[in-house]
């Protein structure tokens, strides 16, 4: 059997056959004949043989992985490889977007302007550094520099039978009653900011088989500068670091029902995923939730569009408040003047320009892997399956047949991720329920992409909020549903530990 990994979509289509033969398996994966649907459900079974890598190991994002780029900074910019000429062109006008550095209005600017009024970067690029990670402020307590690409997200908690927005799916939780849903720690000429996010850190140390100890760095979040009064009493933080934008497009191709059927199970080892129902505000319709660190958004134009409301206070179609999060008790930033023309459109970000952000933020690549066969590569993978890590981190899909755009369809894929909820235990518990997202939940982040984390930007660090410096400090924070393989790692030898980050690395 091939999967599109080499090949363009329409002669794969051609090889495996277009008819579609209804069957009661079909009900699984109403987009796969019967035939392939057996054959996908082989191939996407878990390893059992460690000796070799699998075949298309290597191309961890199916036909679009780039598999003859430099391993360099710009790793994570590229378009995917199986893109049309077409739409070459609209990720290139997207990628131009997504690094444009946003400005105040008035300004002579026009097709530029909007900017807040308070907001937290001027661009997408100033998060998402180089597509990767972003940078939290300084571990050195000394250190007090303003955080751009982690977000402080606000809540207050809902009292009974007072919240039905939020009962019925409306919003995913109650903003502060002035400062709203996130902490902006920027604002236009004229107006205070938010805030400004500071953190202190304490040192827990960990001791690990074979005489080795770890440090693990806990993070406390206060808000100093507060430029409209105190916060709520109740107000809950949770930090959100910028993630990765790799394979966003493959992700959101995975079948509804793969994801589902992970859902809920616990065969003894303790882990139950749950999926975060969202309402889609255009249908009023029920949707799984995919993106974010709480799966928050079911698809890649919500998230972009709510980082651009969020984020830059810039209104799009799906978030049309030219005012972003501005609350009715900050009637100063209300009252300031927006950069919607009439003449380009009635939304700062217009229909168009979002569909080419759009076009990029699905199909950035993702790199090929490296030393899949390397004996310490392989051994790491033994042991990352054994200590069931693939319990969340879901090795590998094949995506709809029926996807959105021909680039996405039919691919072989390697995310490591189920895209559920998942306990996590008390130590990364932030106290925030999302939706149907508990404040001990988060969504599994996909692991495609982690081994040159560092490569694109050194200063990066793992974790929804940053606070690992290291692979290993990231695996040693797990707890709840992740318990027992966080303890498998601790009880690992020295060179069994160094194994499992040297598969890690390899991704």
């Amino acid at each position: 059997m091939k999967f599109a990994v080499a090949a363009p979509v329409a002669a794969l289509a051609l090889a495996l056959g277009a008819a579609r033969a209804a069957s009661p398996g079909q009900a699984q994966r109403p987009d796969l004949s019967a035939q392939d649907l057996a054959r996908v459900a082989e191939i996407v079974r878990p390893a059992r043989d460690f000796s070799a890598a699998e075949q298309f190991e290597a191309m961890q994002g199916g036909a679009g992985t780039v598999a003859d780029k430099i391993v360099n900074p710009d790793i994570f910019s590229h378009p995917a490889a199986n893109l049309s000429f077409e739409a070459r062109q609209e990720f290139l006008v997207g990628n131009g977007l997504f690094r444009k550095n946003w400005v105040s209005s008035p300004s002579s600017t026009q097709a530029s302007d909007g900017l807040g009024p308070l907001f937290n970067a001027r661009s997408c690029q100033a998060c998402h550094v180089k597509d990767g990670r972003g940078t939290v402020p300084g571990f050195d307590p000394l250190e007090r520099s303003d955080a751009v690409a982690l977000l402080l997200r606000l809540s207050v908690p809902a009292k009974e039978g007072s919240a039905p927005r939020v009962d019925q799916g409306e919003v995913a939780s109650l903003p502060d009653p002035v400062y709203g849903h996130q902490l902006q720690p920027f604002a236009v000429p004229g107006l205070p900011a938010e805030g400004q996010i500071r953190i202190d850190y304490a040192e827990v140390p960990v001791a690990l088989a074979g005489g080795e100890t770890a440090t693990l760095m806990s993070p406390t979040y206060r808000v100093t500068d507060l430029g409209y009064g105190p916060l709520h009493p109740d107000v809950r933080f949770s930090p959100r670091l910028a993630p990765p934008m790799l394979g966003m497009g493959l992700l959101e191709a995975i079948h509804e029902n793969d994801i589902l059927a992970n859902a809920g199970r616990d065969p003894g080892d303790g882990i139950s995923g749950r999926v975060n129902w969202l309402r889609d505000p255009r249908t009023g319709e029920r949707v799984l939730g995919r993106f974010n660190w709480k799966a928050g958004q079911p698809d890649v134009a919500h998230q972009a569009a709510a980082a651009f409301s969020g984020d830059m206070g810039l209104s799009t179609p799906l978030f049309p408040s030219h005012y972003g999060d501005c609350t009715p008790a900050q009637k100063a930033c209300l009252e300031m003047p927006h950069g919607a023309q009439p003449h380009l459109g009635e939304h700062e970000v217009p229909e168009r320009l979002m569909h080419f952000v759009e076009v990029y933020s699905l199909n950035l690549a993702l790199p090929q892997r490296r030393d899949v066969d390397d004996a310490r590569v392989l051994a790491g993978k033994k042991l990352f399956y054994e200590s069931n890590c693939i319990g969340c981190h879901v090795p590998k899909y094949v995506t709809r047949r029926d996807a959105a755009r021909p680039e996405h369809r039919f691919q072989l894929i390697w995310p490591y991720t189920d895209l559920l909820l998942h306990d996590m235990g008390p130590g990364l518990a932030d106290g925030q329920d999302e939706g149907d997202a508990g404040g001990r939940e988060w969504r599994t982040p996909p692991l495609w992409g982690i081994g040159l984390t560092k490569t694109v930007n050194p200063n990066a660090t793992w974790l929804h909020d940053g606070r690992a410096r290291t692979l290993l400090e990231a695996v040693l924070w797990h707890g709840g549903e992740a318990q027992a393989a966080r303890d498998r790692v601790v009880a690992m030898t020295p060179q069994e530990r160094a194994d499992l980050i040297r598969f890690l690395e390899s991704l």
